[in-house]
C-alpha cells in the first residue's frame, strides 16, 4: 500500500473546490441514501409499534456509549496529522482491532445483563448480545474514512454509503414484513454497518497487516483520547433522556419519545454530521490560518442555517397533520413532542458545528469542556422534568439547552477567531425567513376547513416554502445568491 507522507498543501482556489466537490459527494450522497432510507423506515415504522422502539431505544443508549470509544477519534487524530507513514496507519489498525474487541466482549458480558437488569426487560440483554457483532465492521470502516477523508475524497464514500443503505433498507423492510419485530430493528444496522465495511475497505485499499507495537503512536493516541472524552461527554447529555426516561416510561411511552426525537433531529443527525466531516478535514488543511478558519466557519454557519431552521420551524408548525400522514394513527402521541423538540433543535445545530472547527485547530480539549458542562446542565433538567412525562422532558430541552451553547459560544469562538456579532450575523436572515414561514403557516393552518392529513399537510409545506423562499428574494439576496455560488462551484459574492 503507497501512502503520501504529507498531505500537499493546496492553493485557496484549489482547497475551494475540493471542498465544494467533497460537500457535494457527501451531503449529496447522504440525502440519496437517507432518502432510501427513510421510504424504508417510515414504513417499518407502521408496520412496527412503540413498544418495538422503545426497546431499541433503551439498547441504543448502550450502543451510543460505546460507540464514543469505538476509535474514530484515534481515526480524526490521523485525518489531522500534518504527515502520516505506513507505521501509523498500521498501528492504528493495530488499535482499532484491539479496541473493539474489548468493548465487544464489555458489552456481552458486562452491560448487556446491567442494561436489561436496570430496564427490566429481560429482552434487551439478547438484543444487546447480537448487536455486540457491530464492532467487528468498525475498524473496516474507520481506518479507510480516515485515509479518504485526508484527502477529501468523498466520492468513493458516497458510492459505497449508497449501496450500504439500500441493503440496509431491503433488511428493515424485508424483517418487518416478515413479522421479525423488534429484532428487525437490531438486523438492518448489522446489514449497514457490514456492507459499509467491505466497500470502505475496498474502496481505500486499506486492508493492511495491522500492529500491535504502539511504540511512537503517542500522538495519535492522545489526540484520540481527548477526542473520545468529549464524545462520551456528549453521549451523557444526548442520551441522558433516553436513560432517565427508559427507568420512568412504559415501554410504550419510551417508544413515543424516541420517535419524537428521531424525526426532530433528522437534520442535525444525518445531514450536518457529514457536512462536519468536509468540515474538520477542510480546517484541518488550513488551521495555520485564523482569518481563513474563521471566514469559513461564519459562511458554514450561514449555509447551514438556511437549511435548518426553516426545517424546525416548518416542523412546529405541521407536527399534527405530519405524524398523522407519514406515522399513522397509533403514533398520534408524537405530535406535541415533536412540536416543543423542534423548537430547541436550532440550538443543537449551531452546537455540533463548533466542535470540528475547534478540533482541527488542535484544540480538542474545548470540545471536552463544552460537552462535560452540557451534560451537567442537560442531565439536571431532564432528572427533574421526567416526573411530567414526555411532554416535560421536550420543555427540559428548550429551557436547558440555550444555556448550554451559550457556554459553548464564549469558550470557542476565541479558537476559531470569530465572535457571537459575526455568528448573529450569518444567522440573522435565515432566522427572520423562518419565523415569517411558521406564522405563515400557522394562519393558513388556522384557515383552513378540515381536510384529510395529506392534503393538509401538502398545503401548508407548500405555503411554507413560497414564505420563506419568497422572504429570502425579497430581504436576503446575498445570502441565496452565496447559497447557489457554493452549489454551482462560482466564485463566493463579496
Amino acid at each position: 500500500m503507497t501512502v503520501a507522507a504529507q498531505a500537499p498543501i493546496p492553493s485557496t482556489e484549489s482547497l475551494s473546490n475540493q471542498v465544494r466537490s467533497a460537500v457535494i459527494w457527501r451531503s449529496g450522497s447522504q440525502i440519496l441514501a437517507q432518502l432510501v432510507q427513510w421510504a424504508a423506515t417510515f414504513l417499518v415504522i407502521r408496520i412496527l409499534n412503540p413498544h418495538d422502539y422503545g426497546l431499541f431505544a433503551m439498547t441504543g443508549v448502550v450502543l451510543v456509549f460505546l460507540n464514543m470509544l469505538n476509535g474514530y477519534g484515534l481515526a480524526s487524530g490521523l485525518i489531522q496529522k500534518p504527515e502520516v507513514t505506513t507505521r501509523d496507519i498500521r498501528q492504528l489498525f493495530g488499535m482499532l482491532l484491539l479496541l473493539n474487541g474489548l468493548l465487544a466482549a464489555a458489552q456481552v458480558f458486562i452491560l448487556a445483563p446491567a442494561a436489561a437488569a436496570y430496564y427490566r426487560q429481560p429482552i434487551v440483554a439478547h438484543m444487546l448480545q447480537v448487536q455486540a457483532l457491530l464492532y467487528a465492521t468498525t475498524p473496516f470502516i474507520a481506518l479507510p474514512y480516515a485515509l479518504l477523508s485526508r484527502t477529501l475524497d468523498f466520492k468513493l464514500q458516497a458510492r459505497v454509503n449508497i449501496l450500504a443503505s439500500i441493503a440496509s433498507a431491503s433488511a428493515a423492510l424485508g424483517g418487518a414484513l416478515a413479522g421479525f419485530g423488534v429484532w428487525t430493528l437490531v438486523f438492518a444496522p448489522l446489514v449497514l454497518f457490514g456492507v459499509r465495511a467491505v466497500g470502505m475497505t475496498i474502496a481505500a485499499k486499506s486492508l493492511v497487516w495491522p500492529s500491535f507495537d504502539f511504540r511512537g503512536s503517542g500522538t495519535l493516541a492522545r489526540y484520540g483520547g481527548m477526542m473520545a472524552v468529549g464524545q462520551l461527554f456528549w453521549f451523557a447529555q444526548s442520551q441522558a433522556d433516553v436513560f432517565i426516561a427508559g427507568r420512568h416510561f412504559s415501554p410504550h411511552e419510551l417508544g413515543l419519545y424516541s420517535e419524537s426525537l428521531f424525526l426532530t433531529q433528522v437534520f442535525v443527525s444525518k445531514f450536518v454530521p457529514p457536512l462536519n466531516e468536509v468540515a474538520f478535514s477542510a480546517y484541518a488543511r488550513i488551521q495555520h490560518d485564523s482569518a481563513a478558519v474563521a471566514a469559513a466557519f461564519d459562511r458554514s454557519v450561514r449555509i447551514v442555517m438556511l437549511a435548518a431552521l426553516p426545517f424546525y420551524f416548518g416542523l412546529a408548525a405541521t407536527a399534527r397533520p405530519l405524524v398523522d400522514a407519514v406515522l399513522g394513527d397509533k403514533w398520534a402521541g408524537t405530535a406535541p413532542i415533536v412540536h416543543l423538540l423542534a423548537l430547541a433543535m436550532p440550538f443543537m445545530t449551531l452546537q455540533v458545528l463548533l466542535q470540528p472547527a475547534c478540533d482541527a485547530r488542535g484544540r480538542p480539549g474545548i470540545g471536552v469542556g463544552n460537552g462535560a458542562f452540557g451534560a451537567l446542565v442537560l442531565s439536571s433538567g431532564f432528572l427533574v422534568a421526567v416526573q411530567w412525562g414526555a411532554t416535560g422532558l421536550a420543555m427540559a430541552w428548550i429551557l436547558t439547552y440555550p444555556i448550554y451553547l451559550g457556554f459553548s459560544l464564549w469558550r470557542s469562538l476565541p479558537v476559531i477567531g470569530t465572535d457571537l456579532r459575526r455568528i448573529a450575523r450569518a444567522i440573522f436572515p435565515a432566522l427572520c425567513a423562518a419565523i415569517a414561514m411558521a406564522l405563515g403557516v400557522t394562519l393558513v393552518a388556522a384557515l383552513l376547513p378540515p381536510l384529510p392529513d395529506w392534503p393538509e399537510l401538502a398545503i401548508l409545506v407548500t405555503v411554507g416554502a413560497v414564505v420563506y423562499v419568497g422572504w429570502l428574494l425579497v430581504f436576503s439576496r446575498r445570502a441565496v445568491r452565496e447559497l447557489i455560488a457554493v452549489v454551482r462551484k462560482q466564485p463566493i459574492p463579496a
